[in-house]
């Protein structure tokens, strides 16, 4: 790779790359460590003299900003960068929008790869330990092979059709979606089937509809689209679709397992959503992001396979059945949105990364992924029962859980008034991440808990983390 260097004229050659040199290195876009081509090299691609560039780099390496190490080559000193970038958007015609963008306010913690703490309740965290390396190792093997026999163009902005075969067979056997192939989405994740269905729904100034407490990063993107978004209360069967305003265009749900409280939204209460969307005209999206993990009672139809009327977009991910790292996601579409979608998916993305897709595929098919699931199942389980178990006992003066059927968290509200920054601050100086679900609010009155993620902390931690957690609500509440 070449060294971007512009000689102009054959005049002061000399003064022209050493300033070009010293600039780079002051501005930092030549870092601290990059190794300079060998001044032969250099002289070939600049077609100065070899001496000439030996001199500079003398010079560069007399002045501290290069230094020669022997046997291996010149490199770049470590200086402090004097002339940083500018940062501020004044001036800009598009400032204010520059300035919205950078006022969001913060997403939910999310898991991170450093981690965070020795005992972590932070929900959307997974077993990643519990992931079957060697049998997805195969199958990214098997991805490599099918992209070498590829032409080597771009893929289907829709997705492999592989991979929506294989979802579409996975979702309707796990979770009733009454779906074909060609109803799939692939993407990159959740987060991306929400933007691109409110990309086709949406305009500026269109009224959509959120539980509250609800999923903060889904709020942000319909904000950022221009929306009007409105909180909808929750209470023990769901969101309270009479409260939904007249107008609204798009309705998003979690329905199998409400986030952030967790309770499940009760049949009647779906068929009352339903009628109400087709009263509005308006497109619900059934966010079903983890209720493959199934503990109480039985199974109850999705909201997707109860609509009659081409008014419900499902989505998934598999970050929460396999692992964060993973970024792939579907949408199952109704005929109204599907082809507006794909091509929404092509303009902003074009599609999805092939390997990962192939991959994913074969896992899903070879059956890993069911395999995975009841193991991990098993496992959430016992982490569940552990929790309850002390949520109903010993914590049960300060925290009430919420009834609960699915998923890898349990949401608990407080009995007594409880300080929760105080808490969170306290826990997390003797390693226990406990996170509010204060946060989640939006416009409905807050009613104080706390969001108890299992996913990602291991059975025999729980009680430990349980107990320091008791301690500190003894001292403060």
């Amino acid at each position: 790779m070449e060294l971007h260097v512009v000689i102009k004229g054959r005049k002061d050659l000399a003064g022209q790359l050493y300033n070009q040199l010293r600039s780079a290195i002051e501005s930092g876009r030549l870092a601290a460590g990059t190794q300079l081509p060998p001044t032969r090299l250099l002289a070939e691609q600049l077609g100065i003299s070899r001496k000439t560039i030996s001199d500079i780099y003398t010079q560069l390496t007399y002045e501290n900003f290069l230094i020669g190490r022997v046997g291996k080559g010149t490199f770049v000193n470590a200086r402090p960068v004097a002339h940083p970038r500018h940062a501020s958007a004044m001036g800009l015609a598009c400032e204010a929008q520059i300035n919205r963008w950078r006022n969001l306010p913060a997403p939910i913690p999310t898991p991170t790869l450093e981690g965070t703490l020795r005992y972590e309740f932070i929900g959307g965290a997974t077993s990643k330990g519990q992931f079957p390396q060697d049998e997805w190792r195969r199958c990214v093997q098997h991805g490599l092979r099918q992209m070498q026999r590829s032409p080597g163009f771009y893929s289907h902005a829709e997705g492999l059709p592989a991979l929506r075969s294989a979802i579409a067979q996975h979702i309707s056997f796990s979770r009733g979606v009454i779906c074909q192939d060609h109803d799939v989405v692939v993407c990159n994740g959740t987060q991306q089937a929400l933007d691109l269905i409110s990309r086709v729904v949406l305009e500026p100034g269109s009224i959509v509809a959120v539980e509250d407490p609800g999923y903060p990063p889904a709020r942000q993107l319909f904000s950022s689209l221009g929306a009007t978004v409105v909180g909808v209360p929750v209470d023990h069967q769901g969101i309270c679709v009479d409260l939904i305003p007249d107008n609204t265009r798009l309705i998003y749900v979690t329905p199998a397992h409400q986030y952030p409280l967790g309770m499940p939204m009760t049949t009647a209460r779906r068929q009352a959503l339903l009628r109400r969307a087709k009263a509005l005209g308006a497109v619900i999206i059934e966010d079903d992001y983890d209720s493959e993990f199934r503990f109480e009672g039985r199974p109850t139809d999705c909201l997707q396979s109860m609509d009659q009327d081409g008014l419900v977009a499902f989505v998934g991910t598999f970050s929460k059945t396999t692992f964060p790292e993973m970024r792939l996601g579907y949408a199952v579409l109704p005929g109204s949105l599907i082809d507006a979608v794909i091509r929404a998916k092509q303009v902003t993305d074009w599609h999805t990364s092939s390997l990962t897709q192939w991959a994913l595929a074969k896992f899903i098919a070879d059956g890993e992924l069911h395999k995975h699931i009841r193991r991990c199942h098993a496992i959430y389980a016992g982490r569940r029962t552990r929790l309850l178990n002390r949520l109903n006992g010993d914590l049960a003066a300060w925290l009430e859980p919420i009834a609960n059927t699915a998923g890898f968290h349990i949401g608990a509200l407080f009995k007594v008034p409880v300080d929760t920054r105080l808490l969170t601050e306290l826990a997390r100086k003797v390693e226990v991440g406990v996170y509010p679900i204060d946060a989640f609010y939006y416009q409905a009155p807050i009613r104080s808990g706390l969001l108890l993620g299992f996913g990602g902390i291991d059975t025999l931690d729980i009680d430990p983390a349980l107990d320091r957690l008791l301690g500190i609500l003894q001292q403060i509440a």
